[in-house]
């Protein structure tokens, strides 16, 4: 380890002060020994001591002037040190880095410069930054930026540059000036990065955001905002739009029967197809699941609205194929106008989905056009929901009961309870008019809830009067039914009314059972673990395979009374009811037909052997205390 100037200095005093004091010693030495004046002899003594002070005086100076070459040659071993690291970070940053002197050429670059832009250093050197424009910025940007550098000493920000292959990229650039110890600029510093990743990811937010991440297609923000500015236009211009709301039939079937990877090729597959229909001026989208809209900009007339609507469905008829599958889908259409229906974007979506909703109850696989009636329906749906929601609370909702008589004997055997509303503006509500708004809102789930709790305690008062009913009969709706929790609603309702749970019956829709296969055969053997009976209500009207059926836990089939309106006469409805006994008996089940208003319709199924039947003809719903228990009307 070297020595400092400042111990070199004191290590060689020392030792000179030390000689002194030895040759004076020495030399007393010599007079006490010799007790004598000093001879000759004695100074040769004397002298040899003086050389050993001079050779130490020479050390004293070596030393001093070696520790001051030490105390400088250590600041210059740091300086470079620190030169080399800086050097070391200039070359390994990431960032580019462009140096230029007091002239504004380029003196220095390091090799993230290269990496970024593409150019050599002997590329860049000697030449000015101005090399680097790519054109996109105005002269009073960069003399903002001159001005800033001149007041501030640097500049930040964002600036588009030429890469040397010519393409434009995004640059986050920061800009300082170098003084010197006058305060004279000698150079000019700029660190920069490649944000050309970064500008990319906010575009592609910013088209997730307005796009449908699945199709391609715009979103409803997206859509929703040309709708706005089509609208603009067409006042501005004074012609007429067109808004078509689109929702496919039975899509869920799809999704549940092949699987939700299955759904989303079917949904591409209609986005593609729709769009190779429309040419400029017309926008398609999709809103959410299996809904599309189509804005046309100009369509000033129903014809040309109702030709759109119609050409999409004819569209849809051709197959869709995936691995070699034929795949069918069909769309209800419903149609508004501007502005003969509506003037702003939210009327014209809200007036279209009005017409949806018609075309959809008008049987599916077509199109309906906005009118004032709907709006009016549109409206008063909106009442009753409000107003079935307070019903729940005011008790207003009551329980009916239709008979349920066994064909052979004529002998009511059963009861089912149905839902009505007595409203006390209203009166007593038909269930067509708020059962469909019940599902729609959600409230269904509760409704069938408390009928079941209501129907359960009067089965126990009907049991302990004597009454003889081999079973009660509650709907389930579908909402219900696929709820994980309907097991414990159930078992706590048998439980809290003490009924025996042989005599509870639930009906559960073949369309419900059909929406998940899977899931209803689970949920059905957990019912019928519990002790109660099943049946399939409306039977033939969904799309349920023999297969399937064989596996569910039911013990009964009920005949849709659509196929039991047309016996005895109807060819195809006579058919249909022979089917489903013959089916129903061959597995073990009983055989249930609803809607049986005519005796001649009780004698057919009666003589094709249908075990109980329900209907007009053997009684209305009615409140439990208007049921005739006596009553058995002649078949004949």
């Amino acid at each position: 380890m070297l020595f400092s100037y400042r111990s070199a200095l004191r290590a060689g005093l020392v030792y000179l002060l030390a000689s002194i004091l030895w040759i004076q010693l020495s030399q007393q030495l010599l007079i006490n020994f010799f007790d004598e004046p000093l001879t000759l002899s004695h100074w040769q003594v004397v002298r040899g001591y003086i050389w050993v002070s001079l050779t130490a005086l020479v050390i004293f100076l070596l030393c001093a002037r070696f520790a001051r070459a030490n105390s400088i040659q250590q600041p210059l071993q740091e300086s470079r040190e620190r030169l080399r690291q800086a050097a070391a970070v200039f070359d390994c940053t990431r960032e580019g880095v462009l140096v230029t002197d007091v002239q504004g050429r380029i003196v220095h670059v390091n090799r993230a410069f290269i990496e970024i832009t593409g150019y050599r250093r002997e590329d860049v050197l000697g030449r000015e930054p101005n090399m680097f424009k790519s054109g996109r910025h105005s002269a009073s940007f960069y003399q903002h930026m001159f001005e800033s550098l001149a007041r501030c000493g640097e500049w930040s920000g964002e600036v588009w540059n030429r890469r040397k292959s010519g393409e434009i990229y995004p640059q986050w650039q920061t800009i300082r000036v170098i003084p010197d110890d006058l305060g004279h600029v000698t150079h000019c510093v700029a660190v920069f990065s490649d944000i050309s990743a970064i500008k990319h990811s906010e575009h592609e937010l910013t088209r997730l955001a307005h796009h449908d991440p699945l199709t391609g297609l715009p979103n409803r923000l997206l859509f929703t905002d040309r709708v706005e500015q089509a609208l603009a236009s067409a006042q501005l211009n004074k012609r007429g739009c067109g808004l078509l709301l689109l929702d496919l039939d039975h899509f869920k079937i799809i999704n549940d029967s092949l699987g939700h990877t299955v759904g989303d090729q079917m949904l591409k597959a209609v986005g593609e197809r729709l769009q190779s229909l429309f040419g400029h001026g017309v926008t398609l989208a999709r809103l959410g699941g299996d809904e599309f809209a189509v804005l046309a900009e100009n369509c000033p007339q129903v014809v040309q609205a109702a030709a759109m609507a119609q050409q999409i469905i004819d569209s849809l008829k051709e197959p869709f194929v995936f691995d070699a599958q034929q795949l069918f889908i069909s769309a209800s259409i419903g149609i508004s106008l501007f502005p003969s229906d509506a003037l702003s974007a939210e009327q014209l979506l809200r007036n279209a989905d009005s017409a949806l909703f018609k075309a959809k109850s008008a049987g599916r696989e077509g199109y309906a056009l906005y009118t004032e009636e709907l709006t009016a329906h549109a409206q008063n749906r909106i009442e009753i929901a409000n107003e079935l929601r307070r019903a729940l609370d005011q008790h207003e909702l009551q329980v009916y009961y239709q008979p349920v008589h066994d064909l052979q004997t004529h002998h009511l055997v059963g009861v089912e309870a149905l839902v009505r509303w007595q409203h006390p503006e209203r009166g007593l509500v038909p269930p067509t008019d708020f059962i469909p708004i019940a599902e729609r809102t959600g409230l269904i789930g509760d409704i069938d809830t408390w009928v079941l709790d209501q129907a359960c305690r009067q089965m126990c008062q009907w049991l302990a009067e004597g009454k003889q009913l081999s079973f009660l009969a509650v709907n389930i709706s579908s909402r219900l039914f696929s709820r994980h929790e309907l097991y414990e609603q159930v078992a706590k309702v048998l439980h809290d009314t003490g009924l025996d749970p042989a005599k509870l019956e639930l009906e559960v829709t073949e369309s419900a059972v059909m929406d998940d296969p899977e899931g209803a055969l689970e949920q059905l053997h957990r019912l019928r673990e519990l002790g109660l009976r099943l049946a399939i209500d409306d039977f033939g009207t969904g799309y349920s395979s023999l297969l399937r059926l064989k596996r569910l836990p039911v013990q009964k089939l009920k005949i849709d009374q659509g196929f039991v309106a047309g016996l005895p006469w109807d060819e195809d409805d006579a058919a249909i009811a022979r089917m489903v006994i013959a089916l129903a008996q061959s597995m073990g089940m009983q055989v249930h037909a609803e809607g049986i208003e005519q005796a001649e319709q009780a004698r057919f199924l009666l003589d094709h052997r249908c075990d109980l039947g329900q209907g007009y003809w053997f009684g209305r719903p009615m409140p439990a205390t208007e049921i005739d228990w006596h009553r058995t009307p002649s078949i004949g």
